[in-house]
């Protein structure tokens, strides 16, 4: 069962707790049920990531994401970047990781970026986009630093890819 909560601090967004069971044997979560959400999602993806990898900002004006670590721990932030929002700007930050089993339901309009916190991660995206998602030219992308956002990563020293170390909108 999946349950979708309003412990999230900007309007819009959603923190889902998957119920799970845990013995001797290990763990068994439900991610996702269709009976649960609107949200037409038809694309998945996955990015496995070493300690220190920062991934993002990235976003869309389309797309939603429902977003969960299911391996290691991140440091998961999320940005309101709809102009016309009094919450532009604003941020929220969560950790996620395969023994909380927390999941934040991003809309359209914001950009996300994680930072894996332990020794490897691995970052699952469900995505409602329909069409070729790694268009750059459809995508919003801002710098990890940017001053405007005034987000406190837990650490300085982060591994970049090109894209996201020059980027800013």
């Amino acid at each position: 069962m999946v349950k979708i909560n309003n412990l999230s601090k900007l309007k819009n967004l959603k923190v889902i707790k998957s119920s799970f069971f845990e013995d001797e044997r290990g763990t068994i979560w439900t991610n996702w049920e269709r009976k649960s959400f609107k949200i037409n999602f038809n694309h998945d993806k996955f990015s496995f990531s070493k300690k220190n990898v920062l991934r993002g900002f990235h976003g869309d004006r389309k797309t939603w994401k429902l977003i969960s670590c299911v391996y290691g721990e991140v440091y998961f932030v999320v940005v309101n970047y709809d102009i016309t929002s009094r919450e532009y700007l604003k941020h929220q930050s969560f950790e996620l990781s395969s023994k909380n089993k927390l999941q934040v339901l991003v809309p359209p309009n914001f950009l996300n970026a994680h930072l894996c916190i332990s020794k490897e991660c691995l970052f699952h995206y469900k995505l409602s986009y329909r069409g070729k998602y790694n268009d750059r030219n459809k995508q919003i992308s801002v710098n990890w630093k940017d001053p405007r956002l005034k987000i406190k990563w837990p650490i300085k020293n982060v591994i970049l890819s090109k894209r996201d170390f020059l980027q800013n909108d």
